[in-house]
């Protein structure tokens, strides 16, 4: 299954909540790949890349017109890193995508065409989006089936809802195989056990319904922690509250799958 994590708002915890959600499959027997499309390179920093250095990244392969020579780079740019987690790393590089792909025919289009026959080889496929709705997310929203929208607990974050909702009806109306594309969940993060956070969880599940996932998942130091260890908090603090609620998320996931 592939699925687009993302929220137009940055902040929220979306390359936070790919990793650790990853590291929580991959714990439970899952193959797991990660494809960082965010050009500032977090998730790729977060696991112990240095993106500064890469040659081959996601832009290498979206740029290959050839399909035969774009999957023998994403094969070349996928690493399995020290947590056994894989990745297709990204770095400023993919900043000139949005530009260059623009006059390209079938655009929204590349980066599924580049992922197909590779991602079989794993069970999920978690697509770390940048917080914006343009070409990069339309592309991620194609190439997958299902989207994890992380939405920080406080009310001015849920603003990005709407919009990325209308988003996916557009892809769902203009791209025929798209048409199967849903909300896998929404995740609450950065919960700080105040009367706000649960005022806007208890105002998503009234919204929401099913949708909302039960993990809610507490905002706490270790993650900035763990992205200096360049491992997941599950690696780093396997019983701490946040890596039991990535866990719990992670059957959810597979549940709903």
């Amino acid at each position: 299954m592939i699925c687009a994590v993302t929220q137009q708002k940055g902040g929220v915890g979306k390359t936070t909540s790919a990793i650790n959600l990853g590291a929580a499959l991959r714990d439970l027997g899952k193959k797991v790949l990660l494809v960082d499309l965010d050009p500032q390179g977090s998730l790729t920093a977060s696991l112990g890349i240095n993106p500064d250095e890469l040659e081959v990244t996601i832009y290498t392969a979206l740029m290959e017109k050839r399909a035969e020579k774009a999957r023998e780079i994403i094969r070349s740019a996928t690493v399995t890193t020290e947590t056994g987690l894989h990745l297709i790393p990204s770095n400023i590089d993919l900043a000139k995508a949005e530009i260059e792909l623009t006059g390209e025919v079938a655009r929204e289009r590349r980066l599924k065409a580049r992922l197909a026959e590779w991602t079989d080889q794993f069970d999920y496929v978690l697509i770390d989006c940048p917080p914006s709705l343009g070409l990069l997310t339309v592309n991620a929203l194609v190439a997958a089936s299902r989207v994890i929208v992380p939405v920080q607990c406080q009310f001015l974050a849920l603003r990005g809802l709407l919009t990325l909702a209308d988003t996916i009806t557009d892809v769902q109306t203009a791209i025929e195989e798209s048409k199967g594309l849903r909300i896998q969940g929404i995740l609450g993060t950065m919960h700080d056990r105040t009367n706000h956070a649960n005022e806007t969880m208890t105002f998503l599940r009234g919204k929401y319904g099913e949708l909302v996932y039960s993990a809610v998942i507490p905002k706490t130091i270790r993650f900035a922690q763990a992205t200096t260890d360049g491992r997941p908090l599950l690696d780093t603090d396997a019983e701490s509250p946040a890596s039991i609620a990535y866990r719990n998320l992670a059957q959810e996931v597979i549940q709903r799958a």
